[in-house]
């Protein structure tokens, strides 16, 4: 694939292409990643989900979905979680709202597992935290509720469609999936905030890297299509990211 670049008034920002997904191997993925850098790179991304509203987002389409049903106790797994933040600020919001809510994540990097545990135990909460490559694994059962943020934009179309699949086949009630969109305005402020919120050489990389390989709206809707989600909404969130929401009927 050949890219069109053009400078943005600046030796060091470089505007790429972005009418077709570049996926590239991103720096956190690497299964030798020293752990220190690993963890500096979740930080990082915590920083963003927070300033994205990531949570919030998910909590929101929770609490919609209690009210709606009259659900006592929700169970929900957080696929790909990375170093929990997104998970740990679900318990949170629980514990403060007296919803009777059981959260876990499952990712398949071991040092994101013990970031994210010893997340959960500097926040006071109880979630859990289990070892799956949910590409190759199996989603266990029991979840009513399934999301993933900032995962799809790393696997190809096809693992795409496989993983949104095994997500509403496991998820009894809601699938709540958030990603990048794949704008040169997101492409901006990947690279300017991750530059001014953290010191991490993995973040600065991986950020533009990951809208590069991001989807569009449009790629989202038919990826879902794909995967068997009749019904599921796609819709544009603040900031240049995508949430698609699909319930079961």
């Amino acid at each position: 694939m050949s890219f069109r670049y053009c400078f943005l008034r600046s030796d060091r920002l470089i505007l790429p292409d972005l009418v077709a997904r570049h996926r590239q191997p991103e720096l956190i993925d690497a299964p030798d990643l020293p752990s220190e850098r690993h963890e500096g790179a979740l930080r990082a991304l915590a920083r963003v989900n927070a300033l994205s509203r990531a949570a919030p987002r998910i909590w929101r389409e929770i609490r919609r979905l209690t009210e709606a049903d009259a659900l006592g106790r929700i169970r929900v797994l957080d696929v790909a979680c990375g170093g929990g933040d997104v998970a740990v600020a679900l318990a949170r919001r629980a514990a403060r709202s007296g919803v009777d809510l059981e959260v876990h994540g499952c990712d398949v990097s071991p040092t994101a597992l013990d970031f994210a545990r010893k997340n959960a135990e500097r926040a006071g909460v109880q979630a859990h935290f289990f070892q799956l490559d949910a590409l190759r694994g199996e989603i266990p059962d029991g979840y009513d509720v399934v999301c993933s943020s900032l995962f799809l934009h790393h696997l190809d179309d096809d693992a795409a469609v496989a993983l949104l699949a095994a997500m509403a086949e496991k998820a009894s009630r809601m699938v709540l999936v958030q990603d990048l969109r794949r704008t040169i305005v997101g492409y901006v402020l990947a690279y300017g905030t991750l530059r001014v919120i953290s010191r991490s050489h993995v973040a600065h990389t991986d950020g533009p890297r990951s809208v590069e390989g991001a989807f569009s709206l449009e790629e989202a809707a038919e990826l879902a299509s794909r995967a068997g989600l009749q019904g599921a909404r796609v819709e544009p969130c603040w900031p240049q990211r995508f949430q698609l929401i699909w319930r079961h009927a």
